[in-house]
C-alpha cells in the first residue's frame, strides 16, 4: 500500500505522485467554485484506482448536489471505495458518505463535524460540511464551523483562502455585512480567482442594500467569477437582483434572457435562479411571457423528484408563473404524497414545503387571504428550506405583495414605486460569540 500526504499534510492511501497532483487540483477546484473537479478527479483515478480520497471526492461531487439523478451516482463512486485499505481518517469520510446516502443529512454532518474536530485541516470535510449546512440552513454553522477551524490554518496553508471565503459568507448569513465583506476581501487577495468569494461579495451588496455598489463589483470583477466558475449563472442573478432593486426593471430583464436562460440549462440550480428570478420580475410589474412556459416545461421533469423542499418551492414559482396549474397541482400531489414518507424530504415537504408551494397555487389564483395565511406562517422556519437570507426573500416579497393586492387593486406602477418598500427587514442575527480572525481587526483589515 502506497502512503502518501496530501496538500495539508494530511496522509492518504492508494494514491502515485501523478495522481495526487490531480487530486489536488480537483480539489483546488471545488473549493473555489471553478469547474473542472469532476474531470480531474477521473484523471486521478485513471492513474490510481485504489486511490481512497479520490474515491471520496468524487463521491461528494455528487453528494452536494440538490439533483437526485446526480445523488444516484454517488453510490457508485462511493463503491468504488469500499474495501481498499484506509486510515481513520478516509474510514470517516466513508462513514459520513454512508449516512448522506442513508438520507440522514445530521448524521453525516455529525461525522464531518467529528473528522474536523480530529483533523482541522481537511479541507474536503469542511468543504462538504459547509455544502450541507448551507441546504439544511444551518445558519450558525455557516459561521462557526469554519471559524472553528481557521486557527489550525495560516496563509502558508493549501486552500487558506477558501477557509476564509466559507467564513465570509457565514458572517454575511449571520448579519455581520461589514466583517463577511472584509474576509471576503482577504480571501480575494490569496486568490483572486475565488469565485467563492466574489459570491459573497454580492451578498454583502445585496443585505445592505447598495444594488450601485453590487453592480460595479460584479462588472468589475466579470471575468473572476463568469468563466469557468460553478456560479456563474447565480452571480448573474444577482447582478439581476441589483438592477431590479434600482428599477431598471429592463436591465434585468436582458440578464434574464442572456445570461440565466440564454443556454437553456437544466441544471437545477440554473432553474432556482431563473424562476426565482423571472417571479421577482413579475411581482416588480414586469411580466415574463412566454419565458414561462420555456421554464415550467424544463421543470416538469422534477416534479417526482421528492428529494428538496427548496427545489419543489422554486418548481412550483415557474408551474405558477406560468399558469401551468395542471402541473402545479400534479406537484401538489406529489409533495402531498410525499409528507407520509419516512424521508427527511417529508419532514420539510409537512412543515414548509407544502404550505409554501399551495400559497404560491393561491396567490396565483388570485386568493390572496389563503396565500397570506399560509404564507405568514412560514418565516419563522423558512431557514430549513435551505439556501441563502437572499434566496429565501421570495416568499417574504410574496406575502408583501398579496398583502398590497388585498388593500388596492393591482397596479404595475405601484409596485415599482414600491418595490424597496416591498423588501423585507432583516435583523440582526449575528453570532457575537463568533471569534473574530485577524483580518477584522482595525490594523489587519485589507483596504
Amino acid at each position: 500500500m502506497t502512503t502518501l500526504v496530501d496538500p495539508c499534510g494530511l496522509p492518504v492511501n492508494g494514491a502515485t505522485s501523478a495522481a495526487l497532483a490531480c487530486y489536488r487540483r480537483a480539489l483546488a477546484d471545488f473549493q473555489s467554485w471553478r469547474s473542472g473537479a469532476e474531470a480531474g478527479i477521473d484523471l486521478a483515478l485513471r492513474e490510481a484506482p485504489r486511490f481512497v480520497m479520490a474515491h471520496v471526492l468524487k463521491a461528494w461531487l455528487f453528494a452536494c448536489s440538490r439533483d437526485p439523478l446526480r445523488i444516484r451516482s454517488t453510490r457508485e463512486a462511493f463503491a468504488g471505495a469500499r474495501g481498499l485499505p484506509a486510515n481513520e481518517r478516509e474510514r470517516g469520510h466513508l462513514a459520513a458518505l454512508d449516512a448522506i446516502l442513508a438520507d440522514d443529512l445530521p448524521g453525516g454532518l455529525d461525522r464531518l463535524g467529528s473528522l474536523l474536530r480530529a483533523y482541522p485541516l481537511d479541507a474536503l470535510a469542511l468543504q462538504v460540511a459547509h455544502v450541507f449546512d448551507y441546504h439544511l440552513g444551518n445558519t450558525g454553522s455557516l459561521l462557526n464551523r469554519p471559524a472553528a477551524v481557521l486557527p489550525s490554518w495560516s496563509r502558508e496553508t493549501p486552500g487558506y483562502h477558501a477557509v476564509v471565503a466559507m467564513h465570509a459568507f457565514g458572517l454575511v448569513e449571520n448579519g455581520e455585512y461589514d466583517r463577511g465583506e472584509a474576509a471576503a476581501r482577504a480571501a480575494l487577495e490569496l486568490e483572486p480567482l475565488d469565485a467563492r468569494a466574489h459570491h459573497v461579495m454580492a451578498h454583502v451588496f445585496e443585505m445592505r442594500r447598495e444594488p450601485g455598489e453590487g453592480i460595479r463589483w460584479l462588472r468589475g470583477h466579470e471575468a473572476a467569477w463568469s468563466r469557468r466558475t460553478v456560479v456563474a449563472t447565480h452571480c448573474w442573478w444577482h447582478l439581476a437582483l441589483f438592477h431590479l432593486a434600482l428599477g431598471e426593471g429592463r436591465a434585468a430583464l436582458e440578464v434574464y434572457d442572456d445570461r440565466v436562460r440564454g443556454q437553456r440549462s437544466g441544471a437545477i440550480a440554473d432553474l432556482i435562479d431563473a424562476a426565482a428570478l423571472l417571479w421577482r420580475l413579475e411581482l416588480a410589474g414586469g411580466i415574463g411571457g412566454t419565458r414561462w412556459h420555456e421554464l415550467a416545461a424544463a421543470w416538469v421533469p422534477h416534479i417526482d423528484d421528492a428529494y428538496c423542499s427548496f427545489t419543489d418551492l422554486h418548481a412550483m414559482l415557474a408551474f405558477v408563473g406560468a399558469r401551468n396549474f395542471r402541473s402545479a397541482r400534479r406537484l401538489e400531489r406529489s409533495l402531498a404524497r410525499a409528507q407520509s414518507e419516512p424521508t427527511r424530504h417529508a419532514e420539510t415537504t409537512r412543515v414548509l414545503g407544502l404550505p409554501a408551494c399551495r400559497a404560491l397555487i393561491a396567490y396565483g389564483r388570485g386568493d390572496d387571504a389563503l396565500a397570506i395565511r399560509l404564507l405568514a406562517a412560514v418565516p419563522a422556519r423558512a431557514h430549513r428550506l435551505g439556501g441563502s437570507h437572499a434566496q429565501r426573500d421570495v416568499l417574504h416579497l410574496t406575502l408583501q405583495r398579496a398583502v398590497e393586492r388585498m388593500r388596492r387593486p393591482r397596479s404595475a406602477s405601484a409596485v415599482v414605486q414600491g418595490l424597496r418598500a416591498l423588501l423585507p427587514h432583516r435583523g440582526d442575527t449575528r453570532h457575537r460569540s463568533a471569534p473574530r480572525p485577524p483580518w477584522t481587526t482595525p490594523t489587519a483589515s485589507p483596504t
